[in-house]
């Protein structure tokens, strides 16, 4: 079995897996956000670390638009289409040809919510949303659009599934009606689009930007593996709780920046060898969310390697 078989095996008829797959992301810098600079390095970082998916960053940020100013000029929400995505399809149409014959190739997205807060920053995008989500509404559905086109043009270049990140729900953003009335649909859409023409999909509950009071609005996202916090206010979860939890294979177990972030590759061992042993059967080890760029390739290999060589 290749890289790709084990991964697409955590979806397959109860049978046990060779080894425990693993995989962490983590942003390079600027100079190989773009072009064949991009590439070459997504596909040495893949190589290096041994891990088991080929999954492509996503850095063509939303630009800032400073029309939008009040809730009205949401209105204002341009569509974004091929040529501003040119750069990014380039770069998975060659990461599909380099890698999909031996790895399950997936292309990040940021959620339509997260979109918007690059558009105008968080203060501004929530300060809207709490005084008329409505017109805020128009422009979420510009930004959906925009984000269904990507979509689309990656699945017809080959990807095997996406990372879905999404925030928004966090306890002190837009938890409750705001965010179930206005947020989760633009998140939904995008995400049956995803699900409906790709077999290996992950959900991405992001804490980046705070933590969650408790993770039940999420349980209902589609998605072939979940990855998401361990602590929330009301909770703190195990990977085979969390497994359980959302009725599907789990990835995750360690902190971001916690041991494979500085520690020694002993220490690495040791936090690795402990999630391990009550991880749930269909499980990919990695990280609550992206490792720190300045983290250590060495420290990731390490880790995998722990991952692909412990026997339960």
């Amino acid at each position: 079995m290749n890289q790709r078989d084990v991964v697409l095996g955590l979806l397959g008829d109860g049978r046990p897996m060779p080894y425990i797959p693993a995989a962490f992301f983590i942003h390079f810098p600027a100079e190989f956000h773009a072009g064949q600079a991009a590439v070459a390095k997504h596909l040495e970082y893949y190589r290096f670390t041994g891990m088991d998916m080929a999954k492509i960053q996503y850095e063509k940020t939303f630009p800032r638009n400073p029309e939008i100013r009040r809730p009205e000029d949401w209105a204002k929400m341009p569509f974004y289409g091929r040529e501003f995505y040119e750069d990014p399809l380039a770069i998975v149409a060659q990461i599909v040809k380099a890698k999909k014959s031996e790895a399950v190739v997936l292309q990040t997205i940021y959620s339509p919510f997260m979109n918007a807060a690059e558009t105008v920053g968080d203060e501004l995008v929530l300060r809207h949303m709490r005084q008329d989500p409505e017109k805020v509404k128009r422009g979420l559905d510009a930004i959906t659009e925009s984000t269904l086109f990507f979509v689309r043009e990656c699945i017809k270049l080959g990807v095997d599934g996406f990372y879905h990140s999404t925030e928004g729900g966090e306890a002190d953003r837009l938890e409750g009606p705001l965010f179930t009335e206005y947020v989760k649909p633009s998140d939904l859409m995008v995400m049956k689009e995803m699900n409906d023409a790709t077999p290996f999909n992950i959900l991405h509950v992001c804490d980046l930007m705070g933590e969650y009071r408790d993770l039940v609005t999420y349980l209902d996202y589609p998605g072939n593996v979940v990855n998401c916090p361990l602590k929330t206010e009301k909770q703190s979860l195990t990977p085979r709780e969390a497994s359980k939890l959302f009725g599907r294979p789990y990835m995750g177990g360690l902190w971001r920046k916690g041991a494979i972030a500085g520690g020694t590759p002993e220490q690495i061992k040791k936090e690795v060898e402990a999630v391990l042993q009550d991880a749930p059967d269909r499980f990919i080890l990695g990280a609550d969310c992206t490792v720190p760029g300045e983290t250590r390739w060495e420290n990731i290999r390490t880790a995998i390697e722990v991952a692909h060589n412990y026997r339960r």
